[in-house]
């Protein structure tokens, strides 16, 4: 077997504001496989400055990855040699499962690949001032979207109050589900009181209000919250089953947002539902800005487990240089239109 592993830059059509800054390109690496004249397709979507494996030796991790793929090492070696490099892992699944099937982009064969099962999604509103926010939440209801996601902890909080409460005076929370995503821009000892205010506003959820590693304090917020908790950075680097139990087990969140690049792929998802489930936990899935090779591994992913929730997988309009591909959003869902093809021309410039 042959491994190519090809670094990709994608560039945003529009900066992405956050928490933690603008984001306006983001790296990331295709992993090609090549045997018996079959090709198989995944993609490492290190996202920099939040993935557990943005580690100095990255690199080398990647060139050891193409050696021991090359020298004849299977799937479940390579899982548990990299069960600490999460988006390492996720790419393997993806190549792996991709080089057996029969077409390269049908990783689980559902009815989403074949047309008929849409996902509704939410529509991503980013930080920016009030008037930029505001064009992006009317454009998202233009296009029907029915859940929004707003990324707030940027600007003054009374002024995203109000963005709320202009989307509110127009739509009830049956009309538009808003969910909200702090990135743990919230200190402990003010984040109550902005639960309670964003409570007042028919708020379906907060992702991650406080910085991740804070146990105790996340853990408290979650008992006293008028407000549904979501965790997100804090899965990050949990790895081993019995962890993640101890987690869950101890902040007891409302819901988790599952990002497989980010935890891991496939199997490691699979353990955190089981886990979330157990404890009556509700969970829904993200992209974590990967380009269309990614993002249809975790499409097909969450068409399989027939969730009735709003995921988060809207982010494949977002670049100019994004692989052409059946993926679609319309009407406040992704799509899979199989009458178009895909396309990895842009690969070969790099």
């Amino acid at each position: 077997m042959k491994a190519e592993i090809v670094p990709y830059t994608l560039i945003f059509k529009s900066p992405g504001g956050t928490s933690r800054g603008v984001l306006k390109t983001k790296d990331t690496w295709i992993l090609k496989l090549t045997k018996n004249g079959k090709v198989g397709w995944g993609e490492i979507g290190l996202f920099k400055g939040l993935s557990a494996d943005d580690k100095p030796d990255f690199p080398l991790k990647l060139a050891e990855l193409k050696g021991l793929i090359e020298s004849g090492a299977d799937l479940n070696e390579l899982l548990q040699s990299y069960i600490n490099w999460p988006s390492i892992r996720f790419g393997i699944e993806q190549a792996f499962t991709s080089l057996k099937g029969e077409q390269p982009f049908v990783l689980i064969d559902t009815h989403f690949v074949k047309g008929a099962q849409p996902i509704a999604i939410n529509g991503l509103v980013w930080m920016g001032d009030v008037e930029f926010m505001k064009s992006q939440i009317d454009e998202k209801l233009i296009k029907g979207f029915r859940c929004i996601k707003l990324k707030i902890g940027a600007i003054n909080f009374e002024r995203e109050i109000e963005l709320v409460e202009t989307i509110r005076k127009t739509y009830s929370k049956e009309d538009v589900e808003i969910r909200v995503d702090a990135n743990g821009a919230f200190s402990y000892n003010e984040a109550l009181f902005k639960l309670k205010r964003l409570a007042e506003l028919d708020i379906h959820s907060i992702e991650q209000p406080i910085r991740q590693g804070q146990t105790v304090e996340m853990g408290s917020l979650c008992s006293q919250t008028p407000l549904p908790i979501a965790l997100d950075e804090e899965l990050i680097g949990v790895n081993n089953y019995q962890d993640k139990v101890e987690l869950l087990t101890n902040i007891k969140p409302q819901y988790i947002i599952l990002k497989p690049s980010l935890l891991g792929g496939w199997k490691s998802c699979d353990e955190w539902i089981e886990i979330a489930e157990n404890l009556v936990i509700g969970w829904w899935v993200t992209s974590a800005l990967e380009s269309n090779i990614g993002l249809n591994a975790i499409a097909q992913y969450v068409a399989a487990k027939n969730s009735n929730m709003y995921q988060g997988l809207g982010t494949g309009e977002l670049f100019t240089n994004n692989f052409p591909s059946p993926l679609q959003v319309e009407n406040g869902a992704l799509k899979y239109n199989s009458s178009k093809n895909w396309d990895l021309k842009l690969l070969e410039n790099g």
